[in-house]
């Protein structure tokens, strides 16, 4: 994409502190100071050299000099390179994905809905019962304790209760038994990773944003805090992507390994700041939740049909919740909740081509050149160039807004809520909650 595109795709995107001019005019100055040090370094070599060689005393002292001015002019030199490679990256960091051909500019009230898979339940079809939001029923038949949790750590965290424990248990054991039957490979990951590693996978905050992030501050305590990213080194995950994707990290993949099918299960940490209203009613909008993440790698040709594996996956889950669900293109799938009275994202599925692999320097190895015949392993070698892969991301399961969706679809009239069957082997064989 040429430059003029790249700053196209940032105003799309109404990102205000992107500046691709910056980074195309650091990128060149770093070029330049680099083969500015690699020269004087190689004239130093050379000076060395010729000192060893040469027995007069005089003009040894005098290339001695040389050499010590040089030494002194390069390492003054990596000092600033230093400077302009850090301010580089971070505002390379800053520059967006490219956005599909396909995608609608605007705000997410211009989204295509590709799909709508079921009918919405609503007053009419409850023959004129009143329709309980999740809160309502978790409250009655005592599956949350949001006061509790309140008291011990704060707004927007939660204890699961009773059947609501049992109900999340059993949601990630069904995801994650699902995406294995597909050919993918699980992994727990660690909940806590370098910053670098978030950053690299494109979570950081834009614009004078405060970050949704928890950071783990260096400190003699240890402490955990939501504040200044700048005294920071490590991050509580937002998503199993980010250690998925760490895996992977400075590697290079021989080409007969992809695609790499991951599934992966750990706890998603989200700050939520300037969150407020409906959207943050009970289990919506928290700021801790389970997470069954699908994650793969393959090769730039195969990225779209991944995609499509992905939100195949996704659609067969959901399915087999009985859930009505309607698509958009990232794609995003929201869940119908009835107490809402309205659509609730319950999962997403990206394609986010290079993005992630060149800020994590994922590369894989093509397949030597078809015109190549010759037989010496070193020309084979060179023949294999190195490309970076293309890394693309499904949510299997998100619990609370799957919970949600569950109590508030399922409900009956005489209060119990229908578990749905694909989960009750892992409920002790429960058909019912109440």
């Amino acid at each position: 994409m040429q430059e003029i595109e790249k700053s196209e795709n940032i105003k799309n995107r109404s990102i205000k502190d992107a500046n691709i001019e910056l980074v195309n005019s650091l990128y060149k100055a770093f070029c330049n100071l680099t083969t500015e040090i690699n020269s004087k370094r190689n004239k130093r070599n050379e000076i060395t050299k010729i000192i060893k060689q040469t027995k007069l005393k005089v003009s040894r002292n005098e290339l001695v000099e040389q050499a010590r001015i040089l030494k002194e002019e390069i390492q003054k030199a990596e000092v600033e390179l230093g400077k302009i490679e850090k301010e580089m990256l971070q505002e390379g960091l800053k520059i967006p994905n490219d956005t599909h051909n396909e995608v609608i500019v605007g705000g997410e009230e211009l989204a295509k809905v590709v799909k709508i898979i079921g009918t919405p339940l609503d007053s009419a079809q409850k023959r004129g019962s009143i329709i309980k939001d999740h809160m309502t029923i978790a409250r009655e038949l005592d599956l949350i304790d949001l006061e509790s949790a309140s008291n011990v750590t704060g707004t927007s965290w939660y204890y699961l209760r009773n059947a609501g424990a049992l109900l999340e248990l059993s949601l990630i054991q069904y995801a994650i038994h699902k995406v294995i039957s597909k050919g993918y490979t699980p992994i727990i990951t660690p909940d806590v990773v370098k910053t670098e590693y978030s950053d690299g996978c494109g979570f950081q905050p834009r614009d004078g944003e405060v970050s949704q992030n928890y950071f783990v501050v260096t400190s003699p305590m240890g402490s955990v805090d939501a504040g200044n990213h700048q005294e920071t080194s490590f991050t509580l995950t937002g998503t199993a992507e980010i250690p998925l994707a760490g895996i992977y990290s400075n590697k290079i993949i021989p080409s007969s390994q992809l695609p790499i099918r991951m599934v992966g299960f750990g706890r998603a940490f989200r700050a939520e700041a300037g969150s407020r209203g409906q959207n943050t009613k009970g289990l919506y909008r928290v700021h801790q939740f389970s997470k069954v993440e699908m994650f793969c790698l393959t090769s730039p040709e195969k990225s779209e049909e991944m995609l499509k594996e992905i939100v195949n996956i996704q659609e067969e889950i959901v399915n087999d919740l009985r859930l009505c669900f309607s698509a958009y293109r990232k794609y995003d799938m929201e869940a119908w909740m009835p107490g809402r009275g309205k659509w609730g994202e319950i999962s997403s599925a990206s394609n986010c081509t290079d993005y992630q692999s060149r800020r994590l320097n994922i590369r894989y190895k093509s397949p030597l050149s078809s015109s190549y015949e010759g037989t010496n392993s070193d020309a084979k070698q060179k023949q294999q160039s190195t490309e970076f892969v293309h890394t693309l991301n499904g949510t299997a399961i998100a619990v609370p807004r799957m919970i949600i969706a569950i109590l508030e679809n399922f409900q009956r009239d005489d209060g119990k809520i229908s578990i749905p069957e694909v989960l009750r082997k892992w409920m002790g064989g429960m058909e019912f909650i109440g």
